[in-house]
């Protein structure tokens, strides 16, 4: 009687595993790119929300919101957009993400055009919704060198903080046991803690869309190009980096890179 109740659950257990594969690799199919493209739409919509709303909130609060808080709650809300959305599409929120992913083999490029364009289109429809809100206060949050920095020092900044960001989402998405709770808190802690000592100096953007959007937004795109070249060189260096520690790409960080059913981390990605 044992060993029949313990092979039906063994059947049952089987059966189970197979239709979440199923599911996994229907979810994975081209045709349910859109779900992927929504969720970087969303994605990105949230973290500029917060990220360039912290700025303008701080305006309009007449300081409530400190730029302590402001540097911290990007990384909390992408900490909250990995766990909710980061099997959907990956969670990249960042055109220089997606460039690492895809430099890193991770991810396929001719599935980068339609991340980036999801990724800006969010951003930008972010910086609207705060433009309705709350006018042109404290500049749309946008990101520019501080008081008495040169341009060259805040390009310089950007380049080294993406490129640590660059080697912390890489790090933690290369194996199996980083992916989800441990890559979450990883890539927000550090997006929290690069802000909390170089937002003076460049904003500590690190995504093109996330400065993108406000500056353009607000027509002043006179020092928006820091905050493109700066993210994407450091995309090159942190992969160069990765390569480096880690050598080839693994299965896994394909995986963290492309989305997959949180039931199930079977589904083969594509290449």
């Amino acid at each position: 009687m044992k060993k029949l109740f313990h092979k039906d659950r063994q059947n049952t257990a089987e059966q189970g595993r197979m239709v979440q594969k199923q599911a996994s690799l229907d979810f994975l199919d081209p045709a349910h790119e859109w779900r992927r493209i929504f969720a970087e739409t969303w994605g990105t919509f949230l973290l500029v929300l917060v990220a360039a709303g912290g700025g303008a909130v701080a305006v309009k609060s007449g300081g409530a919101v400190t730029l302590g808080m402001q540097v911290v709650a990007p990384g909390l809300m992408v900490m909250a957009i990995i766990y909710f959305m980061g099997t959907v599409s990956g969670a990249h929120l960042n055109p220089a993400v997606t460039l690492a992913f895809a430099l890193r083999r991770n991810f396929p490029w001719r599935r980068v055009p339609a991340y980036v364009l999801a990724q800006l289109f969010g951003g930008v429809a972010a910086a609207e919704f705060l433009h309705a809100m709350f006018g042109t206060a404290g500049a749309l949050g946008a990101t520019v060198p501080g008081s008495g920095i040169g341009n060259g020092t805040a390009l310089a900044m950007e380049v080294v903080l993406t490129a640590g960001l660059v080697n912390t989402i890489l790090g933690t998405a290369s194996g199996a046991r980083n992916i989800g709770t441990n890559g979450a808190i990883a890539v927000g802690g550090y997006i929290a803690l690069a802000g909390l000592w170089a937002a003076p100096i460049s904003g500590a953007s690190m995504n093109p869309a996330r400065s993108f959007a406000p500056d353009l937004v607000r027509g002043d795109l006179g020092t928006t190009w820091i905050y493109i070249a700066g993210p994407v060189m450091g995309a090159l260096i942190g992969v160069a980096f990765e390569w480096i520690l880690k050598g080839k790409p693994t299965a896994a960080g394909a995986i963290a890179a492309q989305g997959t059913l949180d039931n199930d981390d079977s589904g083969k990605p594509e290449v």
